[in-house]
């Protein structure tokens, strides 16, 4: 091509360039003067949006390691957007998901085709069918309808898809698991500031008006720390199923510098988990751990779990042992039939049941705290507090929902535990796939309890957990190979050492003769 007709060309480029930015920037001032800030700071980031895409192309796992970071920070108090909280999330997942389905040389896609799948298709199309749910007699609302889903069934889904298809190697997996280890560190170190340096100025303006009424009790004596994540209860239920994920992890693993990280992050963890004052975190503690007994097919583990673990329930249950801590006293008050919390949960809930007896299918997923008349029937249940991420659900769903989504947790859960017992050998990376089923556990039973199942950074950690050990029994075999490769360059470097010692003796030696 002639000089003069390439730089001709490149001028017509740049051309082009200058002025998509100007119409750009003209949009952009339309829409802060028509729509406001939002739509105007939205337009302004589309250009960064474009680069960060591209630049996905070529670096994929940064995307997915920036996903576990933004999934982490989300719920930062000093945080805000312009946008939806859930947002930077669900375009991450889609984003990652776009880039695995293009790139169709290096797709995994078998692994997608299992049992957790199926239940997580079937639970999304339940809540599809919701849109047409209009007991409240309110119409259809496809955006509100769309919001509750997406946060209720399509996350799991892009959870479950973004780790099989990214996790697909032993390299990988150990990465994540030191990647999530750090940020749980993290996320321990930011609740020992809290309770030692203090709260931001962010953090505080919250405690002192959302959070005061169930984060600062017995008149001001008690303080239930956050961390980086939304409220107490989420983080300690969230805290204490990392716990036995990374103790069960350090107790398996066979190699002695992830063995040392996987305890210290665990029992770290585990001491983070009782300044959050949650209760529930304690009987899911035990359920994971408890959990862990049937998947270990080891006496040896079984045996002092289980002692362990009767000790300390009777200590918790039926001694005053501790009682000088607060949290402690707060632990303790799980085991108590009397207690006036658990008291007025079940009087909302034998109120809910009056109304959900006429509303198999729920209220609707769309129904909200402010969308519903007072004068109309299902008002109080729009208002009523769940306390529950299952009441949550029986609320919106009805009790088809529910059914539905228990039966197709158990079943999930079912087939990893199966994974874990019948289809892995090697016994470290059993206890990887025994940790994130015992995790899951601990988690569904925080449920039960608190509503904390679609909290961020839980669904994605836990349901993502879940997914990997779908993908073990496929990376089984290089796990082996792996492992065996890392143990022998340890033994290399435990051989130098010795023989390093042995030279330096003898040389010792030599001199004093």
């Amino acid at each position: 091509m002639p000089m003069n007709a390439l730089n001709s060309t490149s001028g017509r480029l740049g051309g082009g360039r200058v002025l998509l930015l100007f119409l750009l920037f003209l949009l952009a001032l339309y829409e802060l003067v028509t729509a406001g800030f939002t739509a105007f700071a939205i337009i302004c980031i589309l250009p960064i949006g474009v680069i960060f895409a591209i630049t996905s192309f070529k670096q994929r796992m940064f995307t997915f390691w920036l996903l576990c970071i933004v999934n982490y920070f989300i719920q930062l108090k000093d945080l805000t957007l312009p946008i939806p909280m859930s947002l930077p999330n669900e375009m991450l997942e889609l984003l990652l998901i776009a880039l695995a389905i293009i790139d169709v040389s290096e797709l995994k896609l078998e692994r997608t085709l299992n049992v957790m799948f199926a239940c997580l298709m079937a639970w999304s199309a339940y809540c599809t069918i919701e849109v047409l749910n209009d007991t409240c007699n309110l119409g259809v609302d496809i955006g509100g309808w769309y919001t509750s889903a997406r946060m209720m069934a399509f996350q799991l889904v892009y959870a479950f898809l973004v780790f099989t298809l990214y996790i697909t190697t032993p390299k990988l997996l150990t990465k994540y698991l030191i990647f999530w280890g750090v940020l749980a560190l993290f996320a321990v170190f930011w609740v020992w500031k809290q309770q030692t340096i203090g709260f931001t100025n962010a953090e505080n303006q919250w405690i002192q008006t959302r959070g005061r009424t169930t984060h600062i009790l017995q008149g001001g004596s008690l303080i239930r720390y956050f961390s980086i994540y939304s409220d107490a209860a989420n983080y300690g239920i969230g805290i204490a199923s990392t716990a036995i994920a990374f103790i069960i992890f350090g107790i398996t693993s066979k190699i002695k510098k992830y063995k040392y990280f996987f305890l210290i992050t665990g029992i770290a963890c585990l001491w983070g988990m009782f300044p959050s004052g949650t209760r529930t975190a304690t009987a899911c503690l035990g359920a994971g751990f408890m959990a862990y007994i049937f998947l270990s097919k080891s006496a040896k583990i079984a045996v002092p779990f289980s002692i362990f673990f009767g000790l300390s329930f009777f200590i918790l249950a039926f001694t005053n042992i501790g009682n000088g801590n607060s949290q402690i006293r707060r632990m303790r008050s799980a085991f108590d039939p009397n207690d006036a919390s658990k008291n007025v949960r079940k009087i909302n809930q034998t109120a809910m049941k009056r109304y959900m007896n006429e509303a198999p299918w729920g209220i609707g997923m769309h129904i909200g705290y402010g969308n519903v008349p007072a004068n109309n029937k299902y008002a109080f249940m729009s208002t009523v507090p769940p306390d529950s991420e299952y009441v949550f659900i029986w609320i919106h769903t009805g009790e088809i929902g529910l059914t539905v989504f228990l039966i197709t947790t158990a079943i999930m859960l079912i087939g990893a535990c199966w994974i874990v017992l019948f289809r892995i050998n090697s016994p470290s990376l059993r206890g990887i796939g025994a940790g994130m089923c015992c995790a899951f556990v601990s988690q569904q039973l925080g449920g039960y309890g608190n509503q904390v199942l679609m909290q961020f950074p839980n669904c994605l950690v836990f349901y993502g957990g879940l997914s990997i050990v779908y993908v073990l029994p496929h990376i089984e075999k290089e796990w082996i190979a792996y492992e065996a490769e890392i143990l022998a360059k340890e033994e290399e470097r435990k051989r130098l050492k010795k023989e390093k010692r042995e030279k330096s003796r003898t040389r010792g030696l030599l001199g004093w003769i």
